[in-house]
């Protein structure tokens, strides 16, 4: 496999502090808009198969999956476990900060899906994760990273931070293919006013997601 490296400047962060500490309290707001979380949970709707083992990478108290589909089992990670506890998707979750500990506690060839939501943008170390995540996926399992244009920048590293919203499609599709992923396409949607910022003009979060298979 072509194993891409990114620099150390390019790993680099502004705020360099441990990641356990940020994500120390819980946060139980929204970070996307209604119109982004509309899309992914249409997107799942049509993508995932009620008999799929799946994986919420990074996740927090929400997992977008539609709520009349139920699943074979939904497994979360994520940096706070008070979030994780409330998330009633979750059959079970584990708590670890993957820019420390690379390795993942699955077996291999053990889940169907892996899903992202706005999560990629704070990894240091997506080569690693994602050689882990191809690991675990089943044969023709799926990888769906997805994301917008908002961050917490200062806990982003500088590739993500200083790339455009094209720059970013085309840094998660370089290293999803380095790691061996085929057949990835990327969405590119954008975003839906609704409410009053429709009625006050506002653009809604676009809709970006990256899609892989094992």
């Amino acid at each position: 496999m072509d194993l891409m490296m990114l620099t150390q400047m390019q790993r680099r962060k502004e705020d360099d502090n441990d990641d356990s500490l940020f994500y120390s309290q819980p946060r139980f707001v929204h970070h996307l808009d209604d119109g982004f979380r509309s899309q992914l949970t249409s997107l799942y709707r049509e993508r995932i198969s009620s008999q799929s083992i799946i994986l919420d990478l990074m996740s927090s108290w929400v997992s977008h999956l539609p709520e009349d589909m139920t699943y074979k089992r939904v497994i979360g990670h994520g940096l706070n476990q008070i979030e994780l506890q409330r998330n009633p998707r979750l059959d079970s979750f584990w708590v670890q900060d993957l820019n420390k500990n690379k390795k993942l506690p699955l077996e291999n060839h053990s889940i169907d899906y892996c899903l992202m939501v706005a999560a990629w943008q704070y990894l240091q170390y997506p080569e690693d994760i994602m050689a882990e995540i191809f690991r675990s996926l089943t044969h023709k399992g799926q990888i769906i990273v997805s994301f917008s244009n908002r961050a917490f920048w200062d806990k982003t590293p500088n590739i993500w931070r200083y790339g455009t919203d094209d720059d970013h499609i085309k840094y998660v599709e370089k290293v999803l293919s380095s790691q061996g992923f085929t057949d990835i396409h990327a969405i590119k949607q954008k975003g839906e006013s609704r409410g009053i910022n429709k009625f006050l003009g506002i653009e809604g979060d676009p809709f970006f997601s990256v899609m892989g298979m094992k």
